[in-house]
């Protein structure tokens, strides 16, 4: 069973099902660095949230490849710039205003010399993917004279493909990309099917957290021993996982599978195992997006999709998934 609701589609369903979410438990797997708005929302509705955060991000260096791609972009080499997260965001501008005082120190232009970062120029169009990355740039103070940092109506890969600047991209065009370690295949996939040329600068790369695997062991034997050991199977029962990213979902899914194979190792070696073997058909799902709701639909899995991860969505997607 699936459906798919976007922010002005859900947010009228938050006000009459509060008391169905009172005792609904929602797992947030979203990294750490971006958890805390999303869970203090939920929390503050009255949902019982837990995290368990499926990715961390860790920098890459930054390579000379990385660099003389800056250098491109810098000299207008690229139609725009799109900046899929606020890490990204950072990364890549502590790096352009590194290569700006290079070029400032090169020029022995003293008068410039200590402009600060309100003073970069934009060579192409900037397309922030989602408010948070729009924050990080806008709150540089990157002056706008020439340029607006430009957002997608909805943050994901559809909304990108939607955007004019995007659309009128044409064969032999080049487009540069500020990410982490793989995703937002869509885009890239349709772009250069279109002939356009696409380069990308992966500041960071994101992987499982080391604890993740012994978080979800942990919450798991509290939340059996709370509920008694019980059948979870009914529906209104079930956990909801909140997932944002294919890899996300693929760290869950290995983390389920191992739990509970250990569990039913334990289950020949005692008569009361530590923990019953939970597996992925026994929560339900919030996703992002048609790529993640296909993995999930894929499994049969019970999911709803949403299009943006506004807190208010996936509350109102949580709400009408408890009706």
């Amino acid at each position: 069973m699936s459906s798919t609701l976007n922010h002005a589609q859900l947010i009228a369903n938050n006000q009459s099902n509060n008391e169905s979410s009172l005792t609904q438990v929602v797992i947030n797997t979203r990294p750490v660095e971006r958890a805390a708005a999303l869970t203090d929302n939920l929390q503050a509705a009255g949902l019982t949230v837990v995290e368990i955060p499926m990715l961390t991000l860790q920098s890459r260096p930054t390579t000379e490849q990385d660099m003389t791609l800056m250098r491109q972009w810098l000299a207008g080499d690229y139609k725009a710039l799109v900046i899929v997260s606020p890490t990204a965001a950072a990364s890549g501008l502590a790096v352009w205003q590194a290569l700006e005082d290079e070029r400032q120190a090169q020029n022995h232009d003293n008068e410039r010399k200590n402009i600060a970062i309100n003073a970069l120029q934009a060579p192409s169009y900037l397309i922030a993917v989602g408010e948070a990355t729009a924050s990080v740039l806008n709150n540089a103070k990157i002056e706008a004279s020439n340029y607006q940092v430009l957002q997608p109506h909805i943050a994901n890969n559809e909304g990108m493909l939607a955007m004019p600047e995007i659309e009128r991209l044409q064969a032999g065009d080049k487009l540069l990309v500020w990410r982490g370690l793989g995703g937002r295949r869509l885009l890239v996939d349709t772009l250069l099917a279109r002939g356009v040329h696409i380069d990308s600068i992966a500041w960071y790369e994101r992987i499982m957290p080391v604890d993740a695997m012994a978080q979800y062991e942990q919450w798991l034997q509290g939340f059996l021993a709370r509920n008694g050991m019980q059948d979870t199977s009914a529906s209104q029962l079930k956990p909801i996982v909140v997932v944002s990213s294919g890899t996300a979902f693929e760290h869950w899914e290995s983390i389920v599978r191992a739990v509970a194979e250990k569990a039913l190792n334990q289950e020949t070696a005692r008569e009361n195992p530590a923990i019953l073997p939970y597996e992925l058909s026994d929560f339900s799902y919030v996703v992002l997006g048609e790529r993640l709701a296909n993995m999930v639909a894929d499994q049969q899995l019970s999911y709803w999709r949403v299009e943006d991860l506004a807190p208010e969505t996936i509350l109102a997607a949580i709400h009408a998934k408890a009706c």
